[in-house]
C-alpha cells in the first residue's frame, strides 16, 4: 500500500525545507524537495549601487554570510575590471576558510550527528569505558578524559529526570535504528558541546578582517580593514598571532576531534555508504575557498588550492574531467512558482536569468504539494548543466581532486576506503557526504595555515596594501558592463552574476549550492539531487512513517541552508512541526 508522507518542517537545517514522499513497503518510491518560501534578493538589489550589493545578498543567508558578499565584490569587481592586492586576496582566502571550516563543524556535531548519536542513551555510559572508547577511535582530543565525561553523563541524567530535554527536544530518540554504544552516545554529546566553545575561535578570524560577525565588512576593490604594524587601530602584530593561535585551535579540533569522530560514526553505518545516493554528476571549480572572477578556466582570484583545476565528472567516470564551461548552466523554472519570458519549459543562463513570481499553489498550511497545480511545487530553480542535474559541493570537490590526483585528497580518501571497507564510488551516499565534509576541513585546516603566513610574509616585506581605489568611481566603469564570479563554499558551487548600466545593477542571480540540489523536476522530468538520493533506488528505507529518521540523515548530509530563519505556521500560529501521513 502507498502511504504518503510529509515532513514539514525539516528541522536542523537553515531556513525552510519541505520533503513529500510517497512510500510502499517501508522504502520510498517518489520524492519532492519543497521549498516554500520566496525572499526576492536578486529584484531587491535592482538599480542599486552595485558596491552596496554585498551588504544586501550577504543576508541572503544567516549562516554562510562571508562567502555571499565575496561572491557578489568578485563579480562587481570581474564586470569594472579592479584588480584585487595580494594581501587582500589573502585575507579573503582567510575568511572563506574559516567559515567553511566552522560551518563544516557545525553541520556535523550541531545539525547532523544527531541523526546517528542517541542522546538519551549517553546517560547509560560508563565514563571510563567511553575514554577508551575515544583513545580506540584514535581521537587524540583533549577533553576524551574521565573527569570531561562523567560531567557530561551526569549532565544528560539531570536533564531527563526533569523531563526537559532542551535543545535536543523533538528527536525521534525511541527509533529503533540508534546503533551507537552509550559510551559511544556519551563521547559524542561530549565532542558537541566542545564543539559550540571551539567554532567561536574559528569565525573570529572574521571578526578581526571584518570587524564584526556574522555579516562582517567587505569593500569592492579590497578588504575594509587596513594593515599597520604601528598601530593599535589596524591590523597589527598582536591580532595576527591572535589569529594564528585561533589557527592552532582550528587544526586540532578538526584533526584530533572532528575526524576521527566521523570515521568512528560512519563504522557503525557503513550501510549508508550505500543509501542515499544522488546523481553522479560532479561540478566544482576547485577545493572549497576556489574564488574565481569571471571564466574559471581563466581567472582565478585567490591563492588557494592552485593544483585542482575547475572540471566536471559525468557519470560516476573518475577516470575523465570534462573542461568546465560556465555558460553551459542554465536554470530551469518547469516545477518553480516562477515564469520565464521564453516559456517554462526552456532554461535560461544566469546572465539573462529571470525571477518573475508566478504562484499558483494553495495557501499554507499545504497538504499535498507534489503532484498538484500543474507540476508546479517548489519555489527553488533547477539548475542544470548542458541538460543534466549536477551533484555540487564536499563530495563533488572531493571527486575532482581524487580524479585529479590531487595527493592529500587521495590520501585521505583511500585511507577512509580501506579502514571502512568502501570503494571512492560509494562516497556519492548518505555517509559519504558526510565524511566528504570532514575530509576537506582536514585539507582545508592546513591550507588556512598556509594563507596565514603567505600574509605574515606579505606584510614583513612591508606590503600593506588592501584596497585597489582606480575603479572606486562609477566614472571609471564602462556604461554596460557584466561580470561573474565562481566560489566553492561550504556547501558547493556558489555563482553571482551581474549586469551594471549606467553605475546601477540592471539585471543580478545568484545560483547558490543549495538551488543546484534541492531544485526539483526539470522541463524533461529529472529530479533534482535531493530527490533522487531519496527515490532513485527505490530501496530508500523509511521504517516508521512518523519518526522519519532515514530521510532526514540522507537530506541533512546535504546540509540545506534556504532562506534565513523561516517558519510556516497554521491559521491558528502553530508552528507545523511533525511528520504528517495520509
Amino acid at each position: 500500500m502507498t502511504e504518503k508522507v510529509v515532513i514539514d518542517p525539516l528541522t536542523r537545517i537553515e531556513g525552510h525545507l519541505r520533503i513529500e514522499i510517497e512510500s510502499e513497503g517501508k522504502k520510498i518510491k517518489k520524492a519532492w524537495s519543497e521549498t516554500t518560501q520566496f525572499r526576492g534578493l536578486e529584484t531587491i538589489v535592482q538599480n542599486r549601487d552595485p558596491r552596496d550589493v554585498w551588504a544586501f545578498v550577504q543576508r541572503i543567508c544567516g549562516v554562510c554570510t562571508s562567502v555571499h558578499a565575496i561572491a557578489s565584490i568578485t563579480a562587481v569587481e570581474d564586470a569594472i575590471g579592479s584588480v584585487l592586492p595580494d594581501d587582500a586576496r589573502l585575507i579573503r582566502s582567510l575568511v572563506l576558510g574559516s567559515q567553511e571550516i566552522q560551518d563544516h563543524v557545525i553541520h556535523f556535531y550541531h545539525l547532523h550527528a544527531l541523526d546517528f548519536v542517541n542522546v538519551p542513551n549517553a546517560a547509560k555510559a560508563d565514563p571510563a569505558k567511553a575514554v577508551e572508547f575515544a583513545n580506540s577511535i584514535g581521537s587524540k582530543w583533549r577533553g576524551n578524559n574521565l573527569k570531561r565525561f562523567t560531567e557530561v553523563r551526569d549532565t544528560i541524567k539531570s536533564v531527563l529526570d526533569s523531563g526537559q530535554l532542551s535543545v535536543f527536544t523533538g528527536g525521534y530518540w525511541n527509533h529503533p535504528d540508534y546503533r551507537l554504544p552509550p559510551e559511544a552516545d556519551l563521547m559524542c554529546v561530549a565532542h558537541y558541546l566542545d564543539a559550540l566553545e571551539f567554532q567561536r575561535s574559528m569565525i573570529r578570524i572574521n571578526t578581526v578582517f571584518g570587524g564584526k560577525n556574522p555579516h562582517p565588512n567587505f569593500l569592492v576593490g579590497g578588504m575594509a580593514c587596513s594593515i599597520d604594524p604601528n598601530s593599535s587601530e589596524s591590523i597589527n602584530q598582536v591580532q595576527l598571532d591572535q589569529v594564528k593561535t585561533w589557527i592552532d585551535e582550528i587544526v586540532e579540533f578538526v584533526n584530533d576531534c572532528y575526524y576521527p569522530d566521523v570515521l568512528a560514526v560512519a563504522g557503525v553505518y557503513k550501510d549508508y555508504f550505500d543509501i542515499g545516493a544522488t546523481h553522479a554528476n560532479y561540478l566544482a571549480v576547485g577545493l572549497a575557498g576556489a574564488t574565481f572572477g569571471g571564466d574559471p578556466n581563466k581567472s582565478r582570484v585567490d591563492s588557494r588550492h592552485s593544483a585542482i583545476k575547475p572540471g566536471v565528472i559525468l557519470n560516476g567516470d573518475l577516470s575523465k574531467v570534462h573542461p568546465f564551461d560556465p555558460h553551459k548552466i542554465e536554470e530551469f523554472v518547469t516545477s518553480a512558482w516562477y515564469e520565464y519570458s521564453v516559456g517554462d519549459k526552456k532554461g535560461l543562463t544566469p546572465d539573462k536569468g529571470e525571477t518573475t513570481v508566478k504562484y499558483n499553489g494553495p495557501k499554507p498550511p499545504f497538504k499535498w504539494l507534489g503532484d498538484d497545480f500543474d507540476g508546479k511545487y517548489t519555489w527553488c530553480k533547477a539548475p542544470r548543466y548542458d541538460g543534466k542535474p549536477m551533484q555540487v559541493g564536499p563530495v563533488a570537490r572531493l571527486m575532482l581532486a581524487y580524479a585529479q590526483g590531487f595527493a592529500p585528497v587521495k590520501k585521505l580518501v583511500e585511507s577512509a576506503a580501506s579502514t571502512l571497507g568502501i570503494t571512492p564510488a560509494q562516497i556519492n551516499s548518505t555517509m559519504g557526504r558526510t565524511f566528504a565534509r570532514a575530509a576537506e576541513a582536514v585539507v582545508s585546516a592546513n591550507l588556512l595555515l598556509e594563507d596565514y603566513n603567505a600574509l605574515v610574509a606579505n606584510i614583513k616585506e612591508g606590503n600593506i596594501d588592501v584596497f585597489d581605489a582606480s575603479k572606486w568611481e562609477p566614472s571609471s566603469w564602462p556604461q554596460t558592463a557584466q561580470g561573474y564570479a565562481f566560489v566553492e563554499v561550504a556547501r558547493g558551487n556558489l555563482s553571482h552574476w551581474v549586469t551594471i548600466k549606467d553605475g546601477k545593477v540592471a539585471r543580478y542571480q545568484a545560483v547558490v549550492p543549495t538551488t543546484w540540489l534541492a531544485g526539483g523536476r526539470d522541463a524533461q522530468g529529472v529530479t533534482g539531487p535531493y530527490e533522487e538520493s531519496l527515490m532513485g533506488t527505490g530501496n530508500h528505507p523509511l521504517v516508521d512513517p512518523k519518526a522519519p529518521l532515514e530521510p532526514l540523515r540522507t537530506i541533512h548530509s546535504y546540509d540545506p541552508c534556504m532562506s534565513c530563519a523561516v517558519h510556516v505556521l497554521d491559521p491558528e500560529g502553530n508552528l507545523i512541526s511533525e511528520a504528517v501521513t495520509s
